[in-house]
């Protein structure tokens, strides 16, 4: 069993695999247009919400050195990913590299933590959007009935309509394509990052600079805690994260880590570029690098409107603009979140059918899953499925800490991205790179023990819930997976010939 469970798919077979007729993906995507879809994927919740959370509870003003240490960590795992994508340019990202280096089973839990991932992902994310465009709404003196609205407390049911029209409304539209969906998404993009430039700008002239006294707060004393609620490094060794001081800054990068969830996204759609060797790399890097400026401006503008200590948990931004007299901004920065979540949720969408489409096409998943439309050229059985699935699912969810799932499914896929690359260089130092990560293997070990430690930094229940959820993989894999993948229905051809 242990040979069958880590045999590994070779590169050029996976890209092989990209070649039939019936598995094709249209390739239209430019460096651009990826870069685009990494900035749109990125600039989403966090930059609107998170931003008020960490400065008040963990950094203070020095908050914006946690958006640069959480960048850095995504940016030792984005140069580990772009050597991947551009080596191995195949859809279903973490999930295709681990495939072609560390084994089937290994793919298979890296595949499954992914849809995981994204699914929960989106609709959460989409439950947000709808949280800001009721916002929006409510000011216009207009209010949907609360059992259409997720609001109806009074009975205990409430279905949240825009949750899920807005999901089935962006399923439609990757189901014609890809260029519809990066044209859709540069238009919006450019909405949501002007917002954020106009925050910038329209912010520094009403910074003071005695909001930045202390820049790092004094290091307060964190409870004991002895729950599930606490972070698992405090459960297993006793220690707690620190509130404010220089550790502070980095238990703030824990948090704001989700503000930066979505780039390796960007990795999913390296089958469907036209140059992904050189393509992939542009857009992975490039659309992080503009993401993490765009966060650390923000949070230096807003720590300086506002004392830290009065910062709000809710919406930072807008309060901060109120505080200031100028109300009206409050509006405009909830229109920008609301946009900035629609392109988080398709893209997060478009990831999540990618790689159930390359998982059914391995065979992982029933091979019905994995043919592709005869005029759009889109894998449009997986995203219709799941984009009903998601619409349900968001109609229902509330927005809680199921969030944090998605945190602990984005550093798992890191680690083993990075892993990853240490072994194929060992195993496959023939492979055409046209991008190397540097300093191979200190930079992927140092991604590695980044994003461990972030990791450790969740709560003991959100590891719960993932070992739950990897259980029942395991068991779809045995029963299904083992016996059904292209590997071994490979394996099984001689021995049944004549």
């Amino acid at each position: 069993m242990g040979s069958t469970l880590f045999r590994t798919k070779n590169v050029e077979q996976s890209i092989k695999d990209t070649e039939e007729p019936e598995h094709a993906l249209k390739k239209s995507l430019s460096a651009l247009d990826l870069t685009v879809f990494g900035v749109g994927v990125i600039i989403g919740t966090g930059i609107f919400v998170l931003t008020g959370t960490a400065a008040k509870n963990n950094a203070g003003p020095a908050v914006a050195l946690s958006f640069a240490v959480a960048g850095a960590v995504c940016g030792l795992a984005a140069l580990c990913y772009a050597e991947f994508a551009s080596t191995v340019p195949v859809a279903g990202s973490a999930y295709t590299f681990s495939y072609a280096s560390l084994g089937e089973f290994p793919a298979w839990i890296i595949g499954w933590d992914l849809v995981l991932e994204l699914a929960l992902g989106t609709a959460v994310v989409a439950v947000g959007w709808s949280g800001y465009i009721h916002s929006l709404l409510d000011n216009a003196g207009w209010q949907l009935p609360a059992y259409l609205s997720g609001r109806d407390g009074a009975h205990g049911f409430g279905f949240d309509i825009l949750a899920a029209a807005l999901v089935l409304v962006l399923t439609a539209i990757l189901v014609v394509g890809m260029k519809l969906s990066a044209r859709v998404t540069s238009v919006v993009v450019a909405i949501k990052v002007a917002v954020v430039l106009v925050v910038i700008v329209a912010g520094a002239f009403f910074v003071h600079s005695g909001n930045y006294s202390p820049f790092v707060p004094a290091k307060e004393p964190v409870p004991a805690g002895g729950n599930l609620k606490a972070p698992l490094i405090q459960l297993m060794f006793g220690w707690a994260p620190s509130n404010f001081g220089v550790m502070g800054i980095f238990t703030a990068a824990s948090v704001v880590f989700f503000a930066f969830i979505g780039f390796d996204v960007v990795a999913t759609a390296a089958e469907e570029t036209r140059h992904p060797q050189r393509d992939v790399p542009r857009g992975i890097i490039g659309s992080l690098i503009i993401c993490t400026a765009l966060y650390v401006a923000v949070a230096i503008v807003v720590t300086g409107m506002q004392k830290y200590s009065d910062l709000s948990v809710d919406a930072p931004l807008a309060d901060a603009f109120k505080a200031t007299g100028h109300p009206w901004f409050a509006g405009l920065i909830s229109f920008g979140a609301a946009v900035g979540l629609t392109t988080v949720c398709m893209i997060l969408l478009l990831g999540q059918s990618r790689v159930f489409f390359a998982m059914s096409r391995d065979g992982l998943l029933p091979r019905f899953f994995s043919h592709t439309h005869p005029r759009f050229r889109t894998p449009y059985r997986p995203t219709i499925l799941l984009g009903v699935v998601i619409a349900i699912v968001a109609g229902f969810t509330s927005l809680s800490e199921l969030a944090e799932l998605v945190n602990i499914g984005t550093l798992f896929a890191f680690v083993v991205v990075s892993i990853s690359v240490i072994i194929l260089r060992n195993t496959r130092p023939d492979l055409e790179r046209s991008f190397r990560t540097p300093w191979v293997p200190v930079l992927p070990i140092l991604s590695v023990l980044a994003s461990l430690w972030l990791m450790l930094n969740l709560p003991a229940e959100t590891w719960l819930r993932f070992a739950i959820w990897m259980i029942i993989g395991f068991v779809v894999y045995f029963l299904y997976g083992r016996s059904h993948s292209r590997l071994a229905q490979a394996e099984r051809v001689p021995a049944d010939a004549p």
